[in-house]
């Protein structure tokens, strides 16, 4: 049982360890430091207090972000199980103001539904996922992208 246990453990500390802390007060706290505990650490301090919303939307806390990223955090506090069934369908209402308060132009709207949509368990790798987790991974999606990286760009 132990070994079990350890296991998980481990498992679950290497996520955290390939995941972005981003922004927040765990990524200023462990700022300029390298390696996996430090990460770790900047990462499950920001998962615990659940500041990188407030930090985008106010543009604190190291966190470097327009204004349509701050409205789109917003919205995912309030509706992020909407835009989860939303985003796995690729479709819907939700998944629709998410592109409108991005700025996402019509000609790339379908692009933005379907890297969403195939990213869906990047996003929300769990049910546990916060607002503040989804928004850090749909921003680290859409700035990879080549066309539509210019709606999540400071």
């Amino acid at each position: 049982m132990k070994k079990l246990i350890a296991g998980a453990l481990l498992m679950g500390a290497s996520t955290l360890a390939l995941a972005q802390p981003g922004c927040g007060v765990g990524a200023m706290i462990w700022k300029g430091q390298s390696g996996i505990a430090p990460h770790v650490l900047a990462a499950t301090t920001n998962g615990t207090f659940g500041n990188q919303t407030f930090g985008m939307t106010t543009g604190t806390l190291g966190c470097q972000t327009n204004e349509s990223v701050q409205s789109m955090a917003m919205y995912m506090d309030s509706n992020i199980d909407k835009v989860a069934r939303d985003m796995s369908r690729g479709s819907g209402e939700n998944l629709d103001t998410l592109a409108v308060l991005l700025g996402v132009e019509e000609a790339d709207r379908d692009a933005f539904r379907g890297i969403l949509q195939d990213n869906f368990a990047t996003i929300f790798p769990s049910s546990d996922t916060t607002s503040d987790q989804a928004v850090n991974a749909i921003v680290a999606l859409l700035e990879k992208h080549e066309s539509l990286n210019k709606y999540v760009t400071a």
